[in-house]
């Protein structure tokens, strides 16, 4: 397999940010302090990042869809093409017919996406709908995750690009939310608290649910998280609890904040609500840093108060990467007008941007590089898989790197060691 070595590059390691090169395959081989010339035997293509950053691959634990495409939109439930590629000929003798997937659809497209913006996994983000366009959604994800691996173990290398970025499971934002505080999902569609529901939609997705919202004052919501949380990480989100009950809850078993400040209670000197109880726990929180769901000043203080726990996130609607105009949301409609996207009443309806644009916008706030790359790649994945699930700049590690100019700007993008972008 082809080797690389990136020289002259800012290292975004797990401690933080460190000059040097780093030599890899399929998997990171090397990673020194010095621009050394290749140390392996076999040739090593050079790229020379003039001072730029090379960081892990980002990953957006929270994007419902861009470029005109949506995770609850349930591409692939009306078609059996996975049963059509292993019955075909091309299957069978081993030979592969890029023809047979479908990767002009919805899903490829979004995929190739976000690994030009960046990103190199995500999980799929689905909205508040009712049972039947939940579990048609589940299903949805899950063939495309299937046909996406079959797609990889079936075609050459160079090929792989149109795979795009990787969906390492599912976040499911919705139904268990609070009527009061559910921003732009769909009130005739949000449900109490049901583990058992969610174990049976977990089921219809092959088990890729990694990510589940709940508002914990809700009835049975205790017991939903004491079920689920042994399965996939709980948020408390899309909330009026108190401070209290947001305690309580993280103390149950909830790991996780969705969207700080967003679908919940203002953080106040006399109730600082979830805001403030997983400041007091240390508990990782998602940010949506697109200067309009929060202020630059609130962005800053919530890098300073949670630090490494900072998740950033896109929220990215079907809008994304896509022109002013009208679009659907979980049966909604809301319009898109100067990077603005909100409902008729006018709440915000999530947003425009790519996680990449999330960093950027971050570091023009006054976030240090190092601080906003680390809150858009080490920081969520360890708030959703833990501590010590495997990931990042590291020896040993799949070669799934994104490489930025000085000025932010995304000059290639590798996924396990191969070049996308």
């Amino acid at each position: 397999m082809k080797r690389f070595f990136i020289k002259n590059a800012s290292l975004l390691l797990p401690c933080g940010l460190q000059t040097g090169s780093i030599e890899f395959d399929s998997t990171i081989t090397a990673l020194r302090r010095s621009n050394d010339s290749c140390a392996s035997d076999c040739e090593c293509e050079t790229l020379d990042a003039h001072g730029g950053f090379v960081v892990p691959g980002l990953f957006d634990i929270h994007t419902h869809g861009a470029c005109g495409a949506d995770f609850s939109d349930a591409d692939f439930s009306d078609r059996n093409v996975l049963n059509d590629i292993h019955e075909c000929s091309n299957y069978k003798c081993n030979e592969f017919d890029v023809d047979s997937f479908p990767l002009n659809s919805p899903l490829f497209r979004l995929s190739r996406y976000y690994l030009s913006q960046g990103v190199t996994s995500f999980l799929a983000t689905t909205m508040t709908l009712c049972a039947e366009e939940l579990f048609a959604a589940m299903h949805s994800i899950d063939a495309f995750c299937r046909m996406r691996a079959e797609f990889i173990k079936r075609t050459p290398k160079k090929l792989h690009h149109f795979a795009g970025a990787k969906c390492i499971g599912i976040n499911l934002e919705g139904p268990f939310l609070s009527s009061s505080k559910r921003g732009s999902q769909a009130e005739c569609n949000l449900l109490a608290p049901d583990a058992a529901l969610f174990h049976q939609l977990n089921a219809a997705s092959g088990g890729r649910i990694k990510l589940v919202t709940v508002a914990p004052e809700l009835p049975g919501a205790f017991e939903f998280i004491r079920s689920v949380s042994g399965c996939c990480t709980v948020s408390e989100g899309h909330s009026a609890a108190d401070y209290n009950t947001a305690i309580a809850a993280f103390r149950a078993g909830a790991s996780h904040v969705t969207h700080i400040f967003n679908g919940m209670n203002d953080c106040l000197h006399r109730s600082p609500g979830i805001a403030g109880a997983a400041a007091d726990l240390g508990i990782p929180v998602e940010l949506i840093c697109d200067g309009l769901h929060v202020h630059p000043a609130v962005v800053r203080g919530v890098f300073r108060v949670f630090g490494k726990k900072t998740c950033l996130i896109s929220d990215s609607l079907r809008c994304a990467g896509m022109p002013d105009g009208r679009y659907s949301l979980g049966g909604q409609e809301f319009v898109l007008s100067d990077g603005c996207a909100a409902l008729a009443d006018g709440t915000l309806a999530g947003s425009a941007i790519s996680l990449a644009d999330a960093v950027r916008n971050a570091v023009s706030f006054g976030i240090s590089p190092s601080d906003a790359f680390f809150a858009a790649s080490y920081a969520p994945f360890a708030s959703v898989f833990g501590d010590s699930a495997p990931f990042g700049l590291e020896c040993g590690r799949a070669a799934d790197l994104a490489v930025f100019d000085a000025n932010l700007n995304l000059k290639a993008v590798f996924m396990d060691g191969e070049r996308m972008l």
